[in-house]
């Protein structure tokens, strides 16, 4: 067994010139660990939105404090320096966008956050279970439904929204702006199918904000004549389970084959882990991470070891496809549906004792995986669905 140099050998391999690098365990002050964590929180809801978080009152609470902190970490710079070295998806290359803040729209915590001011443990007096205007607000859209009487007439549409949704005519994705309710269009919101089937005049609000009345059925008989903001304020509040339904889907989602002027757009990335989790090892030629990315792959996996989405271990690439022209949050999410059937079920601990459940790793054969990339390329993979059982892609009826 080898053993550790003691001072004395040190001095003697420096008097034969021989240069000891003697590598110290890094201490961080609680200040440091608090900036770590707080950046790693803001790295976890990248991974799962597919963008930074930003400013705005159509936002979440939550992801309003994550874009002050973000800004904050890229003023200071020592901060810069703290964080640096995890930065794989070029948080702090980005630029601080600031927006106005509706006072009404946050609670007296966030709000001090907002303007910098650290809220350190809670008053005696302060009073418990009381909910903030915002929450007050979403309820209250939410509450103000009636029965439909003419139901019967939007229950065909509801029907064939699920049959093309089973298909994958259709598919559901994070709603994101204002500007996607318009009349026609189906969304998800507290959980059920909502339609937009009438839409009043465009006014403006005090703040000089685009507003109209809409007329909205919902899939279990009720409907409601809610504000367009209040629509979009229902699905922020639902954060991921507000989604949006999109239109029907043709043709292929993306071109394997450059043509002058076209620019690559992202990479299909197929990642083996090298944890030493009883779970991987049992099952390491089946475990694989997909996903994509607008960066180099090597980048991507750089620091690894460090990253709850990387089960905190480094990994190993095994497939690469180069996309052009695509919309890579959309096709991850269309990836990540085929193979949801064999999604991995695992815990890990991150970095300060925390339990995270990845959701990017799955148990699929590597052939599969090709093969629903080349099913993607031409367009037909929306007929098929991934069977463990037997796992292999298998055509849905239509």
């Amino acid at each position: 067994m080898a053993r550790a140099f003691t001072e004395d050998d040190d001095a003697l391999l420096a008097e034969l010139g021989v240069d000891v690098d003697v590598k110290k365990a890094v201490s961080r002050t609680p200040r440091e660990e608090r900036i770590i964590a707080g950046f790693e929180e803001i790295q976890r809801f990248t991974e799962e939105k597919g963008r930074a978080p930003e400013h705005g009152e159509e936002r979440d609470i939550f992801e309003r404090l994550y874009a002050v902190r973000l800004d904050r970490i890229r003023e200071l710079q020592e901060c810069r320096d703290l964080v640096e070295p995890l930065d794989h998806q070029n948080l702090l290359t980005g630029s601080a966008v600031k927006q106005s803040i509706d006072p009404d729209e946050l609670d007296d915590d966030a709000l001090l956050a907002e303007l910098g001011i650290e809220v350190e443990a809670p008053s005696i007096a302060e009073l418990k279970h009381v909910r903030s205007t915002a929450e007050k607000k979403a309820a209250e859209n939410i509450a103000n439904r009636e029965k439909c009487d003419d139901f019967e007439t939007f229950k065909p549409l509801f029907e064939e929204i699920q049959k093309e949704l089973n298909s994958g005519l259709r598919e559901t994705r994070k709603f994101e702006l204002k500007a996607e309710i318009e009349p026609g269009r189906f969304f998800i919101v507290g959980g059920q199918k909502a339609y937009v089937a009438e839409m009043g005049e465009m006014t403006l609000t005090d703040q000089g904000r685009t507003d109209a009345r809409l007329r909205v059925i919902f899939d279990n008989g009720t409907e409601s004549n809610m504000l367009m903001r209040s629509l979009q304020r229902a699905l922020n509040a639902d954060g991921e389970a507000g989604r949006r339904i999109t239109e029907p889907n043709a043709g292929p989602l993306f071109s394997d084959q450059t043509i002058d002027g076209d620019e690559a757009s992202g990479t299909i990335y197929v990642l083996r882990s090298k944890s030493d989790h009883p779970l991987v090892i049992e099952n390491r030629e089946l475990v694989h991470k997909i996903g994509v990315t607008n960066m180099s792959v090597e980048k991507r996996v750089a620091g690894a070891h460090l990253q709850p989405t990387f089960l905190m271990a480094n990994v190993e690439i095994v497939a690469t496809y180069e996309l052009y022209n695509i919309n890579r949050t959309k096709l991850e999410n269309l990836i990540h549906r085929i193979f949801e059937p064999a999604r991995l079920e695992i815990e890990i601990m991150d970095r300060f004792g925390r339990p995270v459940l990845p959701r990017e790793w799955f148990l699929v054969p590597l052939f599969v995986v090709k093969e629903a990339v080349e099913k993607i390329k031409d367009g037909t993979i929306s007929s098929y669905v991934y069977d463990p059982k037997r796992a292999c892609l298998e055509r849905t009826e239509t």
